[in-house]
């Protein structure tokens, strides 16, 4: 807003007014609305000063903020251009006019700065100003600032009505100012409220993955590269203890300077950080690496890292790991931050442990399945065999006496030396371990399908995309081919069925293969007991490509199983994984 050319070079009070005191006002309505259009509190300071220059027809214009002490703390102007600003040799310190305003805490308005009795004067580069119109900005009977008004464009001094309009103008701004504060300290809650939610976020992931079947490499895995986000390190590292012996070896580094870390793979019990921490299962952490004589590994000092802390990954009382933070600057590690640290490592702990114990009992069902399994062909298959051949031994004896007879009990043993052969088939498809056979999925499934076809005499029906199946990596089809053959395999057992079909094709981003039959079902909470361990190995094989795995059934309805894949990131979490196996080799 700019004065009213009207009245342009006229020293008439009236003159200084862009139309009538009810046009001012309205003005002034509509500059205090737009201070609480903006949320920031810079945003808000530079609406402030620009309203209060507009509204008084002033020159210049700033505001000053206070700080704790009552001394000036931010100062924003209106009015002067860069090329001044910058030949100011300082900002104003609060010294003479702007001083008196500190002190008495009341407006000035006076027709020439350099007549007041506390003016101070210009600094060097400072342009020279005359009229002068302050106002103090307080909130609540506190002050928090002041507004600065120099030389009137249309007259030789401010008006009364010019004080009158800026001093409602100010306490708009002090509401507004309190206002985005008020804001700013709400987004920082938010945002520590945000990282707290992360923190918890973080521990529930351990809660959920201790009592899951993911493996010990996809735990640490994923676990090192949550608390390094978190946390903002520059690097990370999982040791593991090996296992009947007092010796922790590394087993995965993520972040910068691999070389570095990998300088020592392996500690003993108390021999550097790492070995100090499993002894006495407790965290440690510092700041200062180069100076610290118990860090042995002098590669990570010379790559930059100046903080490291350590924390136990513990179950039962027993330490069976190690994590470690480093970062390339010296970063304090609160004692909140390390409570949350050895809560995760306990958490890692726990859920290392439970891989164990769910080791061993994976060991033992085996054990028990294949005894099912003798079992079962002992007294079903053997047996068969048995009446079978009571029956040709009978159909041998009747040949000369009743021919008739003979012919039916001779097709009867035909027809139960079928069912036997479909049980013997059903059995090897569901033992032997098939390799793919080429490098072609295509044709590693088509071979399948057709051994399927041939053992259970089920119709099967094979859909695959071809663009699909040249995009996998060949470590990738081989997991997806035994899934599909795990799944076959528990078709021709367990379902009944007369045809199933198999599918790979490609859905928006991600790849899927189906297992389908027309098979009499079953109720997925009750009856997974009888599929043995098929399931479980198939969702385990889907997890290791980077998948998920869902099986859908019901009585009578068939089943569905259908492992679904990021297309983009096969690869990727493949080959992150065969990394993980051979570093700790390589050393």
């Amino acid at each position: 807003m700019g004065p009213d050319p009207a009245g342009k070079g006229t020293d008439r009070e009236e003159a200084a007014i862009p139309g009538d005191m009810e046009a001012r006002m309205r003005a002034l309505h509509r500059a205090s609305l737009r201070l609480f259009s903006d949320l920031s509190l810079e945003g808000v300071l530079e609406r402030i000063v620009r309203a209060a220059k507009d509204l008084s027809g002033a020159r210049y214009a700033a505001l000053g903020i206070l700080d704790e002490e009552g001394g000036l703390k931010t100062f924003i102007s209106e009015g002067l251009s860069e090329e001044v600003i910058e030949q100011i040799p300082h900002p104003p310190e609060g010294k003479g006019l702007l001083g008196e305003m500190l002190r008495i805490r009341r407006s000035i308005r006076i027709p020439e700065i350099s007549q007041h009795p506390a003016s101070a004067g210009f600094p060097p580069g400072h342009p020279v100003m005359h009229s002068f119109l302050g106002v103090p900005v307080a909130a609540y009977g506190r002050p928090i600032g002041q507004l600065y008004l120099t030389d009137k464009v249309s007259a030789t001094e401010f008006s009364e009505d010019d004080q009158q309009l800026v001093e409602m103008l100010a306490a708009h701004a002090a509401a507004a100012i309190e206002n985005a504060r008020l804001h700013h300290r709400v987004l920082e809650s938010q945002a520590e409220l945000s990282q707290r939610n992360e923190e918890l976020e973080l521990v529930n992931s351990l809660s959920s993955a201790a009592g899951s079947t993911l493996d010990a490499e996809g735990l640490i895995q994923v676990m090192l590269g949550r608390v390094i986000d978190l946390f903002g390190a520059d690097a990370g590292e999982v040791f593991l203890r090996e296992e009947g012996r007092n010796t922790f070896r590394l087993a995965l580094h993520s972040g910068a300077a691999p070389e570095a870390f990998w300088e020592i793979e392996r500690f003993k019990l108390g021999e550097g950080y790492i070995g100090l921490v499993a002894q006495r299962g407790k965290a440690l952490w510092t700041s200062r690496l180069a100076e610290d004589a118990r860090f042995l590994r002098r590669g990570v000092v010379e790559a930059g890292f100046k903080t490291l802390v350590c924390v136990p990954l513990a179950s039962r009382g027993q330490t069976l790991g190690v994590l470690s933070l480093a970062f390339l600057h010296e970063r304090e590690i609160s004692e909140r931050e390390v409570g949350l640290l050895e809560a995760v490592g306990a958490g890692m702990g726990i859920a290392l442990e439970n891989m164990r114990l769910t080791r061993q009992a994976r060991r033992l069902a085996v054990l028990e399945e294949r005894e099912r399994i003798a079992m079962d062909l002992h007294d079903g298959i053997i047996q068969s065999i048995y009446a079978i051949g009571l029956t040709l031994e009978s159909s041998r004896l009747l040949a000369a006496e009743n021919p008739e007879e003979t012919a039916e009990r001779l097709a009867q043993a035909i027809r139960g030396l079928n069912s036997v052969i479909r049980d013997i088939r059903t059995y090897i498809l569901d033992l032997r371990p098939t390799r793919v056979p080429s490098d072609d999925f295509s044709k590693a499934l088509e071979a399948l399908a057709r051994e399927f076809r041939a053992n259970t005499l089920i119709e099967i029906t094979l859909q695959i995309e071809p663009e699909v199946a040249l995009r996998l990596d060949r470590s990738a089809t081989e997991d997806l081919f035994h899934i599909a053959q795990e799944a076959l395999a528990n078709v021709g057992k367990h379902a009944h069925a007369t045809r199933a079909w198999v599918t790979v094709r490609q859905v928006e981003e991600d790849v899927l293969l189906q297992v389908i039959d027309n098979g009499r079902g079953f109720e997925i909470d009750q009856d997974l007991r009888r599929l043995g361990h098929g399931l479980d190995n198939m969702a385990r094989r889907a997890r290791k490509i980077g998948g998920s795995f869902d099986v859908t059934s019901s009585p009578g309805e068939g089943t569905t199983i259908t492992v679904r894949m990021p297309a983009e990131t096969v690869l990727k979490a493949r080959r992150e994984s065969e990394v993980l196996h051979a570093s700790p080799v390589k050393g």
